[in-house]
């Protein structure tokens, strides 16, 4: 297959393209780089744009075709969005928004997109399931919610199929520690406790440990990057023969304590992790945790990595690479 992937150098967009590289399909990636990292990418073209740019966009993507579109491409960070919703908003919705109509431009009616389990809220119930009323209290997450509705709106009204992975902590490295987590700022917990573990510096901070947990720390659901990459693609070949709108919420469906999560690390690292205690941040919930068996049964996904020191182990390795 020949696949466009928008976002496809950022972390789990380049993981996608290695995972569906290896699997023999061609991959095109669409990237802007505000984010993302050409050297994680190889072996295939590169269109350099911005979906905000709807006349560079047509250009490129004018009389190309694809067998489908797996979509990354999106601002991410949950307190810039607060600060700076109308950015979200361009970006996120605005951006795919063009990118459909530039699908629908090209005869290409297949779409995989990227959300995230922010579209939730906070949750009234110990497992997410895809029927949890959504209720996002962040720009990022409303913005996300958009492009669902928007999405299910263009299903219902024309010939265009698209499924929604709405995943909840993506952690780890691809196998080979040639690629893995790089943002900046980083604001996710393992590559932060890892770097921390390198550095032998105190500046780690954990926030909050006086929830209702049995450890008082907050507890999240981690699913490894390539196992995401992985029902993306089989999100895509299931809607050979399942057309229409769908959407799948992807997890570990274990739970795991911040102080587990640095616990692994330090057994992994070898190595005494130190950090400090703040107070809660405002919005962070005690739990949340993927109730994953529709997708386990739908698109018959496979996770590889279940084991939390496995997924610890992959960043790791990477962490420890030129690279990072």
């Amino acid at each position: 297959m020949r696949l466009l992937i928008p976002g496809g150098a950022g972390y789990i967009g380049s993981h996608m393209v290695r995972y569906a590289q290896e699997r023999g399909h061609d991959c095109v990636v669409l990237d802007d780089f505000s984010t993302g990292h050409e050297w994680a990418v190889k072996d295939c073209e590169i269109l350099r744009v911005n979906l905000l740019d709807h006349d560079r966009l047509s250009q490129l993507l004018k009389g190309r075709h694809f067998d489908g579109v797996i979509h990354f491409a999106a601002k991410s960070l949950v307190g810039e969005s607060v600060k700076k919703p109308d950015l979200y908003y361009r970006n996120n919705v605005a951006g795919t928004l063009n990118l459909v109509h530039m699908m629908r431009s090209n005869d290409v009616n297949n779409l995989v997109f990227s959300s995230t389990a922010a579209i939730f809220g906070n949750p009234v119930t110990d497992r997410i399931a895809e029927d949890h009323p959504k209720n996002p209290i962040n720009p990022y997450g409303q913005s996300k919610l958009m492009v669902e509705h928007m999405l299910r709106d263009i299903c219902s009204a024309n010939d265009f199929n698209a499924t929604c992975l709405r995943y909840f902590n993506a952690a780890g490295a691809h196998e080979s520690g040639e690629i893995g987590e790089v943002h900046d700022p980083e604001t996710h917990l393992i590559p932060n406790v890892l770097k921390a573990a390198l550095s032998n510096k105190s500046s780690l901070k954990i926030f909050g440990d006086d929830y209702p947990t049995p450890d008082g720390t907050c507890i999240r659901d981690y699913v490894h990057v390539t196992d995401l990459a992985q029902a993306h693609l089989l999100g895509f070949e299931r809607m050979q023969k399942n057309k229409g709108f769908s959407a799948f919420n992807l997890g570990n469906g274990d739970g795991f304590s911040v102080l587990e999560v640095i616990k692994g690390c330090e057994c992994i690292a070898n190595n005494e992790i130190q950090f400090q205690v703040d107070a809660r941040r405002n919005g962070d919930s005690a739990v949340l945790v993927a109730d994953n068996e529709l997708g386990l049964r739908e698109l018959n996904w496979n996770p590889e990595y279940r084991d939390i020191n496995d997924i610890i182990k992959s960043a790791w390795y990477w962490h420890n690479s030129e690279k990072c």
